[in-house]
């Protein structure tokens, strides 16, 4: 059995992704790592840092991003698909630049690997999700955040990534354009493995926090529309109140340790109700969205309702 994993980015280091550790935290478990890194700005090291991990397992494909051509976040899935389309593994392991796994989860996903590598039936794995917000001891619990997401699938040519690549599915005659499209595209049959994924997107000082939203938005709604939000000052970020998240009680993987060491942002948090009045609330502040989360988390033991699901899972 042969494991691959991937990913993509672009600016990851000046925009405060965790993109080495996420690398780093399955490279012991993978035969290779292959990274499809954009052509990012002059003042991003994010090359410098995946090439001092100095492993042999590890490939570096120069990409170029074109969002006029893949416009709202699909450049994302297409380079996902890029690279992917170099490994050359049974199962692929995908992570994006924020994403970081446990130590003590190598085993049990390696085991689950091995266990249903020729249960055909099976095109990928299903992963929990563990998404901090604000700083690394604030976590979601949620209905407006994702509970599980596709991370591994079958090195199969029709699967591709999806939409704004947070998940994939299987386009059999995909035209290498439209990730968004719907017609046409079949959800995964997936198993699930008894692991979290650690989502790190949203732990940042807030200025870079901000910084990020509008490298987001420059994908998604394209550079003029990003201008003209930059115009009216929207991009200063605010956490909102942290003590109505859930506390982190558990370990961060070992991976985390120097960049948790540097949390200096602690200060510029806030655990009271905001008083900023002009403050667009978070889908998850509202609420709607705050009652369903109450009986998913009382009543339901998280199980959430009405979620969208990308995949097909299966009694494995």
């Amino acid at each position: 059995m042969k494991i691959s994993g991937f990913t993509m980015g672009k600016n990851a280091s000046k925009l405060y992704y965790p993109w080495k550790e996420a690398i780093l935290s399955i490279l012991p478990l993978v035969d290779e790592f292959v990274v499809a890194l954009g052509d990012s700005d002059e003042d991003d090291n994010s090359r410098e840092l995946i090439e001092s991990i100095n492993s042999p397992k590890i490939k570096i494909i120069d990409t170029v991003w074109d969002i006029r051509k893949y416009p709202q976040g699909m450049e994302n899935a297409h380079q996902t698909d890029i690279a992917k389309s170099y490994c050359s593994g049974d199962w692929l392991f995908y992570l994006q630049a924020d994403e970081v796994v446990h130590e003590k989860y190598l085993p049990v996903i390696k085991r689950r690997c091995e266990e249903l590598l020729h249960d055909d039936d099976v095109e990928g794995l299903l992963f929990k999700y563990k998404h901090f917000w604000g700083s690394y001891k604030h976590y979601h619990k949620s209905h407006t955040w994702y509970a599980h997401e596709i991370r591994i699938i079958r090195n199969k040519p029709d699967i591709h990534s999806w939409e704004s690549a947070q998940s994939f599915r299987r386009i059999p005659s995909f035209d290498g354009i439209n990730y968004r499209q719907k017609k046409n595209t079949f959800k995964l049959k997936v198993a699930m493995v008894d692991a979290y994924i650690y989502h790190y997107g949203w732990v940042r000082p807030p200025k870079l926090m901000a910084r990020k939203t509008k490298s987001l938005d420059t994908i998604h709604k394209g550079p003029e529309k990003v201008a003209e939000l930059e115009k009216a000052g929207y991009y200063i970020f605010d956490y909102g109140n942290l003590s109505k998240l859930a506390q982190f009680k558990g370990s961060h993987p070992a991976v985390m340790q120097d960049k948790i060491a540097a949390f200096n942002w602690g200060d510029q948090l806030k655990f009271v109700n905001s008083k900023r009045t002009n403050r667009k609330k978070f889908k998850h502040e509202k609420l709607k969205y705050r009652i369903i989360s109450y009986i998913e988390n009382v009543f339901l033991k998280g199980k959430q309702i009405w979620a969208f699901k990308n995949y097909i899972l299966l009694n494995k």
